[in-house]
């Protein structure tokens, strides 16, 4: 990880009220961009992984299979959605800050320690399913190049990674104007990932935050040239859903 759980909590605590605002100017019926979902079934679903998230902490959970997690996407009525949305989300960054550095719980991917763990993977699902509010109705604030290559890392190395059925050989090239650049490799072993971008079937040019938009599958600025078959696989290969 090169993001500090401490930043990770400051921009976990920074992205809430950010969603929660834009939530509010689009509307809950609002459609949202790259997803099915409306920003009512966006901000219910963020609540609950919020809740979710904190009860595993809180308990010292050792499964992920738990109440909190059940009620994922159930939520209160529209008029007490947004409070409701709040208190999750502050009482998910109040538990990560108390948690101690030797935490033992439930985890799905490599990190330094369980608190490492969540305060990472909470940081970059509340940070784009921020710009999944932002985007169904206005301009999106963009990430820091920090933040934004720890979630590169953590797709490609985390989620990616995990992906271990062969796929058609194909590689994708990040290159990065403000950190580091990434090469993507489809195979046998399935998804491989390191930084250093040399020659590719696919070149992704832009910021680290436009790249970490694009390997979501989110609106990105980033610039892609070579083969289009070759950046659609990529779309339909790494997605990560709630199940």
């Amino acid at each position: 990880m090169a993001v500090s759980i401490a930043a990770l909590l400051r921009q976990l605590a920074a992205d809430g009220p950010l969603l929660a605002a834009a939530a509010e100017r689009a509307g809950w019926d609002a459609p949202v961009p790259s997803t099915d979902w409306t920003v009512r079934e966006l901000v219910t679903h963020v609540g609950g992984v919020h809740r979710w998230a904190a009860d595993i902490v809180a308990r010292s959970g050792d499964a992920f299979d738990t109440d909190a997690g059940d009620a994922v996407g159930t939520g209160p009525a529209d008029a007490q959605l947004l409070d409701w949305f709040t208190a999750g989300h502050t009482a998910l960054v109040d538990t990560l800050r108390a948690a101690p550095d030797d935490l033992q719980c439930a985890t799905f991917l490599p990190a330094p320690s369980a608190r490492a763990f969540w305060a990472r993977r909470q940081a970059h699902e509340t940070a784009i399913h921020r710009v999944d509010a932002e985007s169904a109705g206005g301009p999106v604030t963009a990430f820091e190049a920090d933040f934004a290559q720890d979630g590169i890392s953590e797709l490609l190395q985390g989620f990616a990674a995990r992906k271990r059925k062969p796929l058609e050989a194909a590689s994708l090239a990040l290159r990065a104007s403000d950190g580091p650049s990434w090469q993507i490799t489809l195979g046998a072993d399935g998804v491989r990932a390191e930084q250093g971008a040399g020659a590719a079937d696919v070149l992704v040019e832009g910021s680290s935050s436009e790249l970490y938009l694009w390997l979501w599958n989110r609106a990105s600025a980033a610039v892609v040239s070579g083969d289009a078959a070759v950046a659609r696989r990529w779309a339909e290969t790494v997605q990560v859903r709630w199940s």
